[in-house]
């Protein structure tokens, strides 16, 4: 059983998160994952751009950064071994302008970025943004998979 962690720093927490849990654990038992503890956090441009440029030197907002975290732990109220994968961040501010440029339902968009952040978590990694990459191909199938 895998556990999503949903918060927002800088930015209301969206009426519409609780949905997004549903939809993480759809894609994580679509990729055979279990015992996940997965943090997603929603935030606007000003905080997204200081973490990528603290983290990657990049001083520009972007739509989604992935932490790797990569540990496994105890639960010590089950005993049972869980895995933290790390954590997902999202700019709200970026997914509405992506959604507006590549003319896709904002819902899309997230879903989109969730997918890639997971599959950043998951140990997959993309030299470009291109199609063809195996990443964004094995993204966009499962996006589809995911209607």
């Amino acid at each position: 059983m895998n556990r999503v962690a949903i918060s927002a720093e800088e930015v209301p927490l969206p009426a519409w998160s609780f949905r997004i849990q549903g939809y993480i654990l759809k894609v994580l038992a679509r990729l055979e994952k279990d015992r996940w503890d997965l943090s997603v956090l929603f935030c606007n441009n000003a905080y997204i751009r200081s973490l990528n440029n603290k983290f990657r030197s990049n001083d520009e907002p972007t739509d989604v950064l992935s932490f790797v975290q990569g540990t496994d732990y105890t639960d010590e109220a089950t005993g049972e071994t869980r895995f933290l994968p790390g954590d997902i961040i999202v700019s709200l501010e970026t997914l509405a302008e992506n959604a507006h440029y590549f003319q896709v339902p904002q819902d899309e968009e997230l879903h989109r970025l969730l997918i890639h952040g997971i599959l950043h978590l998951s140990g997959m990694d993309h030299e470009t943004n291109e199609g063809a990459e195996p990443m964004l191909k094995l993204q966009e199938a499962i996006l589809a998979e995911m209607r």
